[in-house]
């Protein structure tokens, strides 16, 4: 299930200009104006001489190791295997944990919903048509071995990812036209007219390489020789398709400036893969690694009960999550014939007892997901479209359906018995409408083929959520099935779009931008690795996508997501499953983090503003 990565994609949401104070003053000199940090609508919670964000921990000390399983994953990562240390490129499977070793231009404060200030860069001057960013390089900013980081670096890198970074970036680049060092310390960037709103802090946050590693290199191919970077971390012992660990930098040039002092506290961060979640978590309980962020309600409620749990070595915490909890669901392939007609995908998603499977399977602990926003402000309201929304909406009345003017579309409630027989009576009759009628007990598309599906699925642990569906499909006289694959076989197809149906959660920031379009719009649903896996090819929906994109500020930016919601919801593109308003967090107690962790930190802030106890360590090493 696909969720941003923690620092370059959930900049993806922010938008580009400068705080509220510099942007008067700005707008008093019609001139240009120097600031120490960007946010969406110009509002900055940090002056420009803050000492550290508030919600780390200045005297958290350094040491330990961090071990997890990946929870988390952008572009070519995968949860469960890697072969190649590029993660920001198509090919392989790129390692978990890599952007941990490069620095961005600019990076985000998890306190404010999109905020960013200087890391590689100390400061960025904007043009007053907001199309040329001129960023100042911090002096000190060096590579690993020692070689200064310069603006030249930072262009090649920008233009090489545009060029030749995983798609998903190369779509999000689209509005940068250039980017350009004048000197060493000076990077002007340019933006095309009219971009999109957040490109400007998706360029801040995207990583650093260095120009003369790649001089004799491919940037393009997978490999497993170490990056020259610059980051907290750099690859230390790693075993392909096992394992990977980050050895901390301890003469890091960045550790004491504001934006990095109380994080990346850890001696080593280390990640393991496993192919299996059960066998993941065996391998928790064995102490072979010592993170969990629990995401199987089987497991929670069952499964928690071995010794370390009960006797306090291990410890359980659920963390609220009030971050938009995005969406998760079984996207339909519209690509194909047999899913074009929307009624045929309404039946679909009738088919789906939500009730049942959560009592029965999932012990009562999710909430049906219904929104791409869901848990945010962002979605549609039960009712009928506001006036500003109507506004948005009125042009394409007519293009779209009607629903869209009145209560959004929800998936029904069922009675919860795993086969509501009014819900698989409307499923029939909208089946039949859309010419797919029973013949000798099978379903029949119009071309006179059986209606067949296939879920495609690389984590057995979801086979039992499939089995009731599937119950209910064949109700409907559709053959459906399972198709389980290795997860590289998972990923080329889908980045090949072939699949009929498969399961996808994405979150979206607490401010949408540019990173609509790769999952929604007509231009990249036909791009392949593109995250628009329904195949969504609206001509509505890319207009709100370009609402949403164009919104100068929170207001009008929540009116054209409610409007966008009210049009992707009405598409019935996928079979929206459930979600959890809380972190369901698993560690052996060595560890400590803030009392009030950051709203925007990935929900948890972990590894990065999290610490290593020694005296808890060692109370764990003396309970053996």
């Amino acid at each position: 299930m696909t969720q941003f990565s923690r620092r370059h994609v959930l900049a993806l949401g922010v938008g580009g200009a400068l705080g509220a104070a510099a942007l008067r003053s700005a707008a008093a000199s019609e001139g240009p104006i120097e600031a120490h940090g960007i946010s969406a609508f110009g509002d900055l919670k940090y002056p420009a001489d803050f000492h550290h964000f508030d919600y780390v921990n200045l005297d958290a000390p350094k040491g330990g190791t961090f071990s997890l399983i990946p929870s988390v994953r952008a572009y070519n990562q995968s949860y469960q295997t890697f072969n190649s240390l590029n993660a920001f490129i198509l090919k392989g499977d790129g390692a978990q944990g890599m952007d941990m070793t490069f620095v961005p231009l600019m990076v985000r404060a998890n306190d404010e919903p999109d905020a960013m200030y200087g890391l590689a860069a100390k400061s960025v001057q904007i043009s007053p048509d907001k199309l040329t960013y001129r960023f100042t390089m911090r002096p000190e900013a060096k590579f690993h071995d020692g070689t200064k980081l310069t603006a030249h670096d930072v262009a090649f890198s920008l233009t090489a990812l545009k060029a030749k970074g995983h798609p998903l970036i190369i779509v999000q680049m689209r509005d940068m036209v250039s980017a350009e060092a004048t000197d060493d310390a000076t990077l002007v960037v340019t933006f095309a007219k009219g971009r999109a709103r957040d490109v400007p802090l998706y360029v801040a946050g995207l990583p650093i390489f260095s120009k003369t590693y790649y001089a004799s290199r491919a940037f393009d191919e997978t490999s497993l020789d170490i990056p020259l970077g610059s980051g907290p971390y750099k690859v230390g012992k790693f075993e392909v398709n096992r394992y990977i660990e980050y050895e901390r930098v301890k003469d890091w040039w960045a550790a004491d400036l504001p934006v990095c002092r109380g994080s990346y506290n850890f001696e080593i961060v280390r990640y393991e893969f496993y192919r299996d979640r059960d066998v993941a978590f065996e391998g928790f309980t064995g102490k072979n690694y010592l993170y969990r962020e629990e995401f199987t309600s089987r497991i929670w409620a069952t499964r928690y009960d071995f010794p370390a749990v009960k006797d306090g070595r291990v410890k359980m915490e659920v963390v609220p999550d009030d971050t938009p909890s995005g969406a998760q669901g079984w996207f339909i392939n519209t690509r194909r014939d047999k899913f074009k007609d929307p009624r045929v995908r309404e039946a679909l998603i009738n088919a789906f007892d939500f009730e049942w499977t959560n009592k029965s399977i999932m012990y009562g602990a999710y909430a049906r997901t219904v929104s791409p926003f869901q848990n945010s402000d962002l979605m549609a309201g039960n009712g009928p479209p506001s006036p500003e929304e109507l506004k948005l909406l009125e042009p394409f009345r007519g293009q779209v359906p009607d629903d869209v003017f009145t209560a959004p579309f929800t998936p029904p409630t069922s009675d919860g018995s795993g086969q509501d027989r009014g819900l698989l009576r409307k499923a029939q009759q909208l089946l039949t409408e859309a010419g797919v009628p029973i013949k000798d007990g099978k379903r029949v598309l119009p071309n006179g083929e059986v209606f067949r599906i296939e879920f495609l699925l690389d984590e057995p642990s979801f086979q039992p959520h499939h089995a009731p569906y599937i119950k209910n499909l064949g109700t409907l006289g559709i053959e459906a099935s399972v198709r389980l694959v290795d997860a590289v076989q998972h990923k080329a197809r889908q980045e090949d779009f072939d699949f009929d149906m498969t399961i996808q959660r994405f979150s979206m920031s607490a401010t949408p931008g540019d990173a609509m379009r790769s999952f929604f719009s007509s231009q990249v649903a036909a791009t392949k690795g593109s995250y628009n896996l329904a195949g969504v090819a609206n001509p509505a929906i890319d207009a709100m996508i370009e609402k949403i994109m164009a919104a100068d500020n929170r207001e009008d930016l929540t009116v054209a997501c409610r409007a966008f919601d009210r049009l992707f919801r009405a598409g019935r593109y996928w079979v929206p499953q459930w979600y959890n308003k809380t972190h369901r967090l698993a560690y052996w107690d060595q560890f400590a983090h803030p009392q009030k962790l950051p709203r925007y930190a990935n929900g948890v802030g972990a590894p990065d503003i999290w610490w290593y106890d020694p005296a808890k360590a060692a109370k764990l090493e003396q309970a053996k």
